[in-house]
């Protein structure tokens, strides 16, 4: 490793797994040494999870890069590009940076109306999460009673005072 690592392209999902096979050619590490590797860096990286990773041309989820690098020795600002670069692919660029001097308000409305970037599986959990929440809490307020229209019905027996 006297050279310097590949760097990785924010292109598309094709380009950024061909730049992760030419870092773990770089790395000269078998998969098995990659999963070793990985794990001392505290990460779970099974070889025949990085095997099929570099043998398809999808873009991996994020914690697979994270953890395919650090193997590969990567560190610091370094794999943080790497990650970068797979967020950019997989949410697009983030929108450049704008001046508002002789700015009008059409060419302000863009910018503003653009989506902030977000991890698509973050979403998807947070509303699995809301969605469990709320059943839970109208499960409950169901199982209380809450909901039922019923009057309390009071039972007068006759005694035998009364008879």
């Amino acid at each position: 490793m006297t050279t310097t690592p590949p760097t990785p392209p924010d292109t598309d999902a094709l380009a950024f797994v061909a730049a992760l096979r030419r870092l773990r050619a770089w790395s000269g590490l078998s998969y098995r040494r990659l999963e070793r590797h990985a794990a001392d860096a505290g990460h779970c990286l099974p070889y025949s999870t990085a095997a099929t990773m570099l043998g398809r041309d999808r873009l991996p989820r994020e914690e697979l890069v994270a953890a395919f690098v650090a193997a590969c020795g990567i560190q610091g600002a370094e794999a943080q590009a790497w990650l970068d670069a797979r967020t950019d692919i997989a949410c697009g660029p983030a929108p450049a940076d704008t001046t508002l001097t002789n700015t009008t308000l059409t060419d302000i409305a863009p910018a503003v109306a653009a989506p902030a970037r977000t991890r698509p599986w973050r979403t998807r959990w947070t509303l699995v999460g809301a969605a469990a929440l709320v059943t839970a809490i109208l499960g409950g307020v169901t199982a209380s009673g809450v909901f039922t229209d019923d009057e309390e019905v009071v039972l007068e027996t006759p005694t035998s005072a009364h008879l």
